[in-house]
């Protein structure tokens, strides 16, 4: 498989989905002739014009507005939002028209639409350009999100977010635009809804977001040195989640750690951390496998479940980098957290 950026498997899968389905749009702020604010867009405006890749006003609620309206008259939206802290300007778009509008006409329209923004932390760009507010669009019924964390799913996610056809939330962490991994040639979709087991294990869990999924695995190669065996599981997407491939996993180990860059206070970590609280030891059929059987009907009793959240201070992002540097969890924290949930 070729090696890809991140960044240049989105422009890919815009183009492809774009010559694959003429009602594919793409609007937001200098997505067309310079090619978006992280070149995402890069090629799009050249290669399918102006009526297709259309520039925007500096107005979120007018952009989101307006693909609301594109997506209920047949066209397939998909929107740049610059950062997802700007989202707050267009959230009543978001939560009242986008997330609830197939529910309140009883589902005779379909709204087929993708908000791509930027999350994240680790390039100094201070506290109102650095934000993951992932956790506020999984509270809202409606709403897919995604979180892609190699080159591989934001090509395969994109794709699967443009042809569904429910409003998606696709969250690209900044710092992964430059890395490179491969992707598959042709057609790549991932389909919505699954989570990927980028490690097994079988001592603790892991369960990492976005970027935190390459932080997660340099922890669990640290702790293989002593001993520890890690599951390192990437949700992927946040809503709907994968709960059986994660619930598997901790009914397997009986200790998670959950890694993410946002704040800790009501995040997916702690979704995920009640989810597992709820269901351990109840009898539950993992994905694939028989009634009756599986690692959770083979369990009795209430057992002990060990659990740790490793994410940044609740503060702001702080704008210096030394200082937005101990901000953001890291590899060493991640372990750090295994060996706690260890003893």
């Amino acid at each position: 498989m070729p090696e890809v950026r991140y960044v240049k498997a989105i422009a890919d899968a815009l183009a492809e989905e774009m010559a694959r389905d003429e009602r594919v749009i793409v609007l937001g702020e200098d997505v067309g002739a310079p090619g978006g604010t992280f070149g995402a867009t890069r090629g799009l405006y050249q290669q399918f014009g102006k009526e297709r890749v259309r520039d925007t006003p500096i107005s979120e609620t007018a952009i989101v507005g307006a693909a609301i309206g594109a997506a209920v008259a047949g066209l397939r939206p998909v929107v740049e939002v610059m950062f997802m802290d700007f989202i707050a300007t267009c959230w009543d778009q978001v939560v009242n028209q986008m997330a609830k509008m197939r529910y309140m006409f009883g589902g005779q329209v379909r709204l087929p639409l993708v908000v791509r923004t930027h999350t994240g932390a680790g390039l100094n760009a201070g506290p109102q350009h650095s934000g993951s507010l992932e956790a506020w669009a999984v509270h809202v019924p409606g709403l897919k999100v995604v979180m892609p964390a190699t080159p591989a799913d934001a090509k395969g996610l994109l794709k699967a977010a443009i042809r569904d056809d429910n409003p998606v939330l696709v969250l690209e962490n900044k710092t992964l635009y430059a890395m490179k991994g491969e992707v598959p040639a042709g057609e790549h979709v991932t389909p919505l809804g699954r989570a990927e087991v980028r490690r097994g294990g079988s001592d603790v869990t892991i369960v990492a977001l976005s970027r935190m999924v390459g932080e997660a695995l340099r922890a669990a190669e640290t702790v293989a040195a002593e001993g520890i065996s890690a599951e390192v599981i990437d949700p992927r997407t946040l809503a709907p989640l994968d709960r059986d491939t994660i619930l598997a996993s901790v009914a397997k180990t009986g200790r998670l750690v959950v890694a993410h860059e946002a704040w800790a206070p009501c995040g997916v970590g702690a979704e995920i951390i009640a989810l597992a609280a709820e269901h351990r030891g109840a009898p539950r059929v993992p994905r694939g496998a028989s009634e009756g059987g599986g690692v959770w009907g083979a369990m009795s009793g209430p057992p002990t479940l060990m659990v740790r959240r490793v994410t940044p201070p609740h503060t702001p992002v702080p704008f210096s980098p030394p200082m937005e540097k101990l901000w953001l969890p890291d590899a060493a924290r991640i372990a750090a957290a295994v060996r706690e949930v260890m003893g």
